[in-house]
């Protein structure tokens, strides 16, 4: 194991140890850990039903817009809720919203019975918090597990990025990485999770500006099998450079070009330039960022090298 996982590790060990202190010893083992149900309680997703949740009369939001629930309704029609809503429990069986009042307004409106949801009990903030750290040390938790619990801590507990990079041992790059994942379309969100596509994949489709394009690089990605740099490569032919600031390529060729070097660029899984001359001649580039790219190239291309 290398000093910068161990480091890591020694961060997080004294983030739960400054916390074990503070914590009740009924919740905790003769060693000093929690108590595993106690860890399932405050980290375990359950469905409760949707008319038995009242919203937070201290929520400042008021105005939620009537077109975006109406298209988040959709969506959760289809998927149901990818990100969990958080309630606490209160008096005659009713659950009061801590955060999600508009998913769980799209539900209302998808017709969703019962919705997912964490339950928080009264002032159970440094459990919640040892039991998010706790559970994101799991060797099977998937990437949308860990960043829903990123957000959990950022929402629940009032950290920053920064608080949670630091409790965790993580650069703050790292926890910011996770956290965009949430910002992925459903359909995206739901392959990282059933690990259809890994966290590479996820972080090249992050970098790219619109759905309709996020979610024609994935199709390919399942279509093709594309390896994380050959869609890193596929995503550089939505644009300039990779470095730059994401401003698209302003197309320079009569439509039916366009498509044809879409096509390529598809097919081939790298940047593909096409230059097209009125006189009927022209130019195609092929990008490739390694020998064992350019031998892929080859393969598709048919060629031999003897």
């Amino acid at each position: 194991m290398s000093t910068s996982k161990n480091s890591n590790k020694e961060a997080l060990g004294k983030g739960i140890r400054s916390l074990l202190q503070n914590i009740n010893s009924d919740l905790k083992t003769p060693t000093g850990d929690l108590k595993p149900a106690a860890v399932q309680e405050a980290t375990s997703i359950l469905r409760i039903p949707v008319d038995a949740i009242e919203p937070n009369p201290k929520q400042p939001r008021r105005d939620f817009d009537e077109t975006a629930l109406q298209e988040l309704a959709t969506s959760i029609g289809m998927h149901d809720i990818i990100q969990p809503i958080t309630v606490s429990k209160i008096p005659g069986g009713k659950y009061r919203l801590i955060s999600g009042e508009r998913r769980w307004r799209a539900s209302k409106i998808a017709g969703l019975k019962d919705i997912p949801a964490y339950i928080r009990q009264a002032n159970d903030q440094e459990l919640l918090e040892l039991a998010l750290l706790e559970n994101l040390q799991r060797e099977d938790l998937n990437a949308m597990e860990v960043a829903l619990s990123y957000k959990r801590m950022m929402e629940e507990l009032t950290y920053t990025q920064e608080q949670v990079a630091e409790r965790m041992g993580k650069d703050r790059s790292t926890v910011t990485n996770y956290i965009r994942l949430l910002k992925l379309p459903p359909d995206i969100q739901v392959a990282v999770r059933n690990g259809q596509i890994s966290m590479g994949h996820a972080r090249a489709l992050i970098n790219v500006d619109t759905i309709d394009k996020q979610l024609y690089i994935f199709e390919e990605i399942r279509a093709k099998g594309l390896s994380v740099r050959q869609t890193e490569n596929l995503v550089r032919t939505f644009y300039k450079e990779p470095g730059d600031k994401r401003e698209p390529i302003v197309p320079s060729l009569p439509p039916a070009f366009k498509k044809i070097e879409d096509k390529l660029a598809s097919h081939f899984a790298t940047r593909i330039k096409m230059r097209h001359a009125k006189n009927g001649s022209g130019q195609i580039t092929f990008d490739y960022y390694s020998l064992e790219e350019l031998n892929k190239l080859l393969d598709l291309m048919n060629v031999t090298i003897d």
